[in-house]
């Protein structure tokens, strides 16, 4: 990637968090980046690809951290409270901010939208196989599919990122503490799992 590029992608980065998505407008984006607003016509064509790319860029990073996490044969335990740090720093970096900004953006912006969902369909795959992985390794979801596993662990991160933006998360709704306590009952059910005697 060129260096004026980079140059406006970090830009765009540091508004969107500063100002909100609704308050970005690409001759701030210009001027913060110390370019000329034609750069960014050219190199992006318009706000919601100058976002997209600015989220997708930090997304493939993320992306490739978590299937390294899911591809380990840790206990599931382990995987989940790595991923509960790992939801800490994405809030911390700004990623989880970027990332929704742009899904309120998709509720009424269609090509927004399906750039969001193939983004999210990277995550799905990766915690499918992870939670697929963990499943030929031993763990018992009970009566629910991998599938369905998958879909209640992305609705919980992704309602509790929502929680966490909105400062819903407090000493009566403990987001992130509830999040972490799941890898407890995770590991309970590992070593119910691993002492007991079959029959």
């Amino acid at each position: 990637m060129s260096e004026v590029k980079d140059r406006i992608l970090a830009a765009t980065r540091a508004t969107v968090l500063a100002e909100g998505y609704a308050a970005l407008s690409m001759r701030k984006v210009a001027a913060s980046a110390g370019v000329p607003l034609s750069q960014i016509h050219y190199h992006f064509g318009s706000k919601e690809q100058l976002v997209l790319a600015t989220l997708l860029a930090e997304d493939a990073r993320l992306l490739h951290r978590q299937q390294a996490l899911y591809a380990g044969d840790e206990p599931l335990s382990v995987q989940w409270r790595r991923a509960c740090d790992y939801l800490d720093e994405d809030v911390e970096s700004g990623y989880v901010r970027i990332l929704h900004e742009l899904t309120a953006a998709g509720w009424s912006n269609d090509s927004v939208k399906a750039e969001l969902l193939r983004l999210l369909e990277g995550w799905r795959e990766v915690l499918t196989e992870g939670f697929g992985s963990a499943a030929g390794r031993g763990v018992d979801f009970g009566p629910l599919t991998v599938e369905q596993v998958v879909a209640l662990v992305a609705a919980a991160f992704i309602g509790a990122e929502s929680m966490i933006l909105t400062g819903q998360e407090s000493a009566g709704m403990p987001v992130r503490a509830a999040l972490r306590a799941v890898g407890d009952v995770i590991e309970a059910a590992e070593i119910r799992a691993a002492t007991e005697v079959p029959s």
